[in-house]
């Protein structure tokens, strides 16, 4: 079962971090590690503690025992302030809740002392310290020198690959949010000053240097453990930087993108989900189209953020109301029968830009657009009431046979950080921005996705309509809620200064605003800790 793949519980990792500027991770006892890292199981129970990082918040269940303590721990995790950075910032999604700093995400009015914006801060290098704990003490020579045998030491070999995986997605996080950003690898050492900030490309560079070396030691596509990178991970994210490197670098990657997804979709480890809606699903780690996904478990991942947030906020209002079976018997509960869980939160609904993104002039139906619109209104006059905004049940804690998950509080489904269908969008596009690459193959790919979506034809579009700005519409249809949009905006130039979408700048009717918001500020705690880190242009 998967979730006996990655048992988040394995480890109680001896680690602190007592500071964001103390970036290190230094055990309490130097003697520690020598000792507890001869037995080989160590390796793997602090390989899944990193990967964890993507998923919990702290030592024990939901909260109680946080990994950074300034922070209100459900606030506090990864997936959660990743994906409000990503989209609430965006046409594709407002939230209800006045906590303190929350709307200024979808009004642009964000600050440095936004405390959503610093807690994904304080998560990608919290994760990129951990990352360069295991790197360090997986090093060849200890291994060696803790007697490992040589079968244990090639079995760590591939751990470290991955280890050094997960830290390159949290330095392209960063480089993506923040732009230039503190600096450090295993070779820095422990308890010494604090990092120096390196610029975009020079991380950009890192990154790229990073997959490049571990492409070979990952294992192949589609042959790891569920929940665990392999190589077609590493391609995703070589494609991902590339997508964007002309934002991040100045220079466009697009044929080095082109690759990197064509690696991914000629290794035929992965096919196109049946139905769409089943990758959103509590056993959505069947899935044939899943790349990578973070898993989650109702029993042994529980946390305030991640998939139990993305599947508890977006209901409310209408959603919740009882309901009859065809026998006439009562339920008392509809969300627990519909979504797989106890109550709704009343928070996350999207706004009609996204909505009509959907609209077909000849009547056919997208399948994607998984709106709830019973009792809400399309339109948004007041962001702090539910009912207002469609909402959006895309995520839901039901398996594709309908029953729910296995706790109604905490979520079974797993997030997809890549899919098959975002390479397939990523192949078209770079194609269509002169990436080289195949026209008719980029077609064919994105028809297959619009046959999926309408179970016909109907919804096919000719070699004439691959636009730029056709393919970014695409990825609003096919993508939304994962993730994507704040990042598909900014390299379409929308994401401040062209685009307008309803409450954006605090203005119902939306309006354009400054190009410096396309960054998030360095938190301004962390210019005063750190006297090396200047802040971006704007704040």
């Amino acid at each position: 079962m998967k979730k006996q793949i990655i048992n988040y519980s394995l480890l109680l990792i001896f680690f602190a971090l007592s500071a964001c500027t103390d970036l290190e991770l230094t055990p309490p006892d130097k003697a520690v590690p020598d000792v507890i890292f001869q037995d080989f199981a160590t390796y793997e129970s602090f390989l899944a503690r990193v990967y964890a990082g993507l998923a919990v918040t702290g030592q024990t269940g939901p909260a109680g025992d946080a990994d950074i303590s300034s922070l209100d721990e459900g606030f506090s995790n990864y997936l959660r302030q990743y994906w409000q950075l990503q989209e609430l910032t965006t046409d594709e999604a407002v939230i209800a809740w006045g906590d303190e700093g929350l709307p200024e995400l979808h009004n642009h009015t964000w600050s440095s002392a936004n405390q959503f914006v610093r807690a994904m801060y304080y998560r990608v290098f919290f994760q990129v310290s951990m990352a360069n704990e295991f790197i360090r003490e997986s090093e060849p020579s200890k291994l060696e020198a803790r007697g490992l045998t040589a079968d244990e030491q090639a079995e760590i070999a591939s751990y470290r690959a991955e280890a050094r995986f997960l830290r390159a997605l949290s330095y392209w996080h960063g480089i993506d949010l923040f732009g230039n950003i503190p600096f450090y690898t295993e070779e820095t050492e422990v308890g010494g000053e604090a990092p120096d900030q390196a610029d975009r490309a020079t991380v950009f560079n890192f990154i790229e240097s990073e997959l490049r070396s571990i492409e070979n030691l990952m294992k192949e596509p589609g042959t790891n453990l569920y929940g665990r990178a392999d190589r077609a991970a590493v391609w995703m994210l070589q494609a991902k930087i590339y997508l964007n490197a002309g934002v991040y670098t100045g220079t466009d990657r697009y044929a080095d993108c082109q690759v990197a997804t064509s690696k991914i979709i000629e290794s035929g480890a992965f096919s196109l989900q049946d139905d769409y809606s089943h990758m959103f699903l509590a056993d959505n780690n069947f899935s044939s189209e899943i790349i990578w996904a973070i898993p989650f478990d109702g029993q042994n991942t529980q946390t305030w953020g991640g998939m139990t947030y993305l599947v508890h906020a977006p209901v409310g209002g209408n959603m919740q109301d009882d309901i009859n079976d065809e026998t006439g018997e009562e339920f008392a509960d509809e969300v627990a029968i519909l979504y797989g869980i106890n109550g709704g939160w009343g928070g996350l609904r999207t706004t009609s830009s996204l909505v009509n993104q959907f609209s077909d002039p000849s009547g056919n139906t997208d399948e994607r657009a998984i709106f709830y619109s019973n009792g809400q209104t399309l339109e948004i006059d007041d962001i702090g009431v539910f009912q207002q905004g469609y909402g959006v049940v895309k995520y839901k804690n039901i398996t594709s046979a309908g029953l729910p998950g296995s706790d109604l509080t905490h979520i079974d489904t797993d997030y997809p950080m890549f899919r098959l269908a975002d390479a397939y969008l990523m192949y078209a596009e770079s194609v269509i921005k002169g990436g080289g690459g195949d026209m008719a193959k980029a077609l064919e790919y994105v028809n297959a996705l619009r046959e999926r979506a309408y179970n016909s034809t109907a919804g096919n579009v000719s070699q004439t309509d691959l636009t730029d700005e056709f393919i970014l519409d695409e990825r609003a249809r096919e993508l939304y809620w994962e993730g994507h949009r704040r990042q598909d905006l900014i390299r379409h130039n929308q994401f401040t200064e062209n685009g307008v979408w309803p409450w954006k700048g605090a203005v119902k009717e939306g309006k354009t605003t400054e190009k410096f918001r396309d960054l998030f500020p360095i938190p301004f705690a962390e210019l005063s800790a750190n006297p090396k880190l200047d802040q971006n242009d704007g704040y």
